[in-house]
Order: C-alpha cells, then sequence, then structure tokens
C-alpha cells in the first residue's frame, strides 16, 4: 500500500496508556500531511490496548528494546516504507506537533540533516527539573568541546532528520539515551545539526524513565558513549 505521505512522525510508547490518546489527537490537529506510526515498547500498562481501542497504528514488540531501540525500529520503519522523513516525538505528551510543521520548514530552509526542537533558545514552556538542566548544560559543554557545535538542547527528543540521515540510523543508533550520542555520531559525520526554539509542556500522566537514581550513571555513560562517538566517526 503507497504511503499517505513522505513524511513520518515516529512515537516512542512505554506505558503512556494516560497520554497517548493525547498525543495521537494533537499529531492529527496539527500535523496535517503526516502519517505516524507509535512503537509500543512492550508496555506493561494499557498502552496496547488503548492503541487497539482508537485502531491506532502502532509497532508492538513483546520485549523491551529501550528508547534507543523503540526509535531505531521507527527509523527501519520508516527508511523501509520508503518515508524521506521522519520525526521523533514522544509519546508522554510534552511536545506539541503544531511545531512539526514549522521543523521541516526550516529543514527546507537551511538544507539540514537534523533539526532539534529545543527547550533552551528562548527559555519558554517547561524547562525539566533543575537537576536535569545542570545536566543538559553539561552535555552541550562536552558536545561543544568535541565539536566545536553548539547544541542548546542534546537531550530533546523532539527531531526531524531526513533520509539521508535516516539511513545511518538504521544501520547504527544508540541503545540507551541515544540523543546526545547520536547528535555527535550526525555532527562527526558531516551533517548539519539545526535548532529550533519550542516550548515544551511537562507530563501530564506517568513518570519518566529517567529517575533521579540514574542520573549520575546517565551522565557518566552518555558521557563515555559520546567521546566514543567523536572518535570512532
Amino acid at each position: 500500500m503507497k504511503n499517505k505521505s513522505d513524511k513520518l512522525i515516529i512515537v516512542p510508547a512505554y506505558n503512556e496508556q494516560g497520554n497517548i490518546e493525547r498525543v495521537i489527537a494533537d499529531i492529527r490537529e496539527n500535523a496535517p500531511g503526516w502519517d505516524y506510526i507509535i512503537v509500543n515498547d512492550c508496555s506493561t500498562d494499557d498502552t496496547l490496548e488503548v492503541c487497539r481501542r482508537n485502531h491506532f497504528k502502532y509497532l508492538n514488540f513483546p520485549v523491551n528494546l529501550g528508547i534507543g531501540g523503540a526509535v531505531q525500529a521507527g527509523y527501519r520503519y520508516a527508511f523501509y516504507h520508503g518515508y524521506s522523513y521522519a520525526v521523533q516525538f514522544d509519546g508522554d505528551g510534552q511536545h506539541n506537533a503544531a511545531y512539526i510543521p514549522e521543523l521541516f520548514r526550516t529543514m527546507e530552509k537551511t538544507k539540514a540533516s537534523m533539526v532539534i526542537g529545543s527547550r533552551f533558545i528562548q527559555n519558554e514552556g517547561f524547562q525539566s527539573s533543575k537537576l536535569r538542566r545542570v545536566g543538559i548544560r553539561y552535555f552541550t559543554w562536552l558536545i561543544k568541546l568535541l565539536t566545536k557545535v553548539t547544541v542548546t538542547d542534546p537531550t530533546s527528543g523532539f527531531r526531524l532528520v531526513n533520509k539521508r540521515l535516516m539511513k545511518e540510523f538504521v544501520d547504527d543508533y544508540p541503545k540507551d539515551y541515544p540523543e546526545p550520542e547520536s547528535t555527535v555520531a550526525a555532527i562527526e559525520r558531516n551533517y548539519t545539526v539545526y535548532e529550533l526554539p519550542v516550548v515544551m509542556n511537562e507530563r501530564l500522566s506517568g513518570k519518566s524513565s529517567i529517575s533521579l537514581g540514574k542520573s549520575a550513571y546517565y551522565m557518566i555513560k552518555v558521557s563515555f558513549a559520546i567521546i566514543i562517538a567523536k572518535i570512532k566517526n
């Protein structure tokens, strides 16, 4: 069957029964001309049942892949189904679909291969917790040190890629906390990365997979991953 569009929204979802209906309603209302696919990453709540009941388009995995594996599955779906553009759009309701057409217009205008929706250009809307903001500033500093490129929101999961970069991610994509590492990989492979100011929302239901106790582990692990991405690319 031919796709309705050449542009796909990838919605990774783990235990998002309280959010996923609002997320898809937002996409349908504010991102006309875009297809979507939910990647249900072995949710233990009723996310799958909500998708089935509403006849949403989804992939369902019987084992948990983690955010990197779920997003890569979405990229593979997009690439092998002939989409030219794919945007990652979290299933927790923090992103606003009204910015998706603007991400695409920005990509067309700048010819960038990746356009990231950043909370920290205009500092409007939900800014995350104080601890996480410290971590984000650290990763901005580390990426600038290694690549000479400033990325104000390197942990943002709201990002659009074109088909050339999508192909790279089909073959090789970080499995844990992938956003900073994949950004460095793209920059080191000479892809242009651009940021667009966006407003994000606070999660209304459920909880983040990154707890306070995981924060130190996250920073250490991702730091090493970013350095390795710099070296190998």
